[in-house]
């Protein structure tokens, strides 16, 4: 039988389950967003939302009327997976996408936000929240019809907090820190079991996404312009969204020209085997 083994120190150790994965996934073999999420269905997944997203969005002409309809559909987007034994399960991307509440199922789902009134966290946080909800927000009308926000996204609601205001003027560039945001939730690991966390310190804000870079990225590349989709079911969806830069040039066009623009510092990127953090500096004059 073959076996996959990893290096730990001066021994190779029987790779576990999680670690597989990770090797698969960071090789790009395989998405681990088409996973899925034990113990869920379609019940678990927000249907204004979908509709919304089929029939104003996607361009379908009505919404699926039956049960099995709508079950094709959503696997036929990677949003649902069939079982031999039972009904469609949720994928991680239909879970995080468009679930109701996903962290009951998936725990590293939804974003950890703190905030210190200093520049570490020995000081005593003045807000410590686990955001938890479907990353797209819900619309009326049309794409590009007047469409009216009706109930944010985690995006939104993360970057409406008002830890990330002074005296009504915001400290981060709002396009930057959108974007910094995004690229942590649309191109995380899901193979770790940790969530997306934006800390805001006194002078600083850090967004750390769980997983390194795949397939050879580097931050040079990233940098750069390069693209290497980890989860291209998640970005395509926040793409028809007009969440997602169309050309995936969000960190070279907004994060670091807006962040040096607006704070007169540059944004820094700091990659480990577990995470990648940036760091935008806070503007230190209002």
């Amino acid at each position: 039988r073959d076996e996959i083994y990893v290096r730990v120190g001066s021994t190779s150790r029987l790779a576990t389950r999680e670690q597989q994965a990770r090797l698969f996934e960071s090789g790009g073999m395989l998405h681990a967003e088409t996973l899925p999420v034990s113990g869920t269905s379609m019940g678990n997944l927000d249907m204004a939302r979908l509709t919304d997203y089929l029939v104003n969005v996607a361009g379908d002409l009505e919404a699926p009327t039956t049960t099995e309809d709508w079950e094709r559909r959503l696997e036929g987007l990677g949003l649902l997976v069939g079982r031999e034994d039972g009904r469609p399960v949720c994928t991680i991307a239909g879970l995080v996408l468009f679930g109701r509440s996903p962290r009951r199922s998936l725990r590293q789902a939804g974003v950890r936000w703190m905030s210190f009134a200093g520049d570490d966290m020995e000081y005593q946080a003045q807000d410590d929240t686990l955001v938890n909800g479907p990353m797209v927000a819900l619309f009326e009308g049309r794409a590009g019809v007047g469409r009216q926000l009706v109930e944010p996204g985690l995006v939104e609601r993360l970057v409406g907090s008002e830890g990330l205001r002074r005296e009504r003027v915001y400290r981060y560039p709002l396009d930057a820190l959108r974007e910094t945001i995004l690229n942590a939730l649309v191109h995380r690991d899901w193979t770790r079991s940790l969530e997306v966390e934006v800390v805001n310190y006194a002078d600083r804000l850090e967004v750390m996404s769980p997983g390194t870079l795949q397939n050879s990225m580097t931050i040079e590349k990233m940098l750069a312009g390069q693209r290497s989709p980890r989860n291209p079911i998640i970005v395509e969806i926040m793409r028809d969204y007009g969440y997602v830069d169309m050309r995936g040039m969000g960190v070279r066009r907004k994060i670091v020209p807006l962040t040096r623009e607006y704070t007169g510092q540059d944004a820094q990127f700091h990659l480990t085997d577990d995470h990648l953090r940036v760091v935008i500096p806070a503007r230190t004059r209002m």
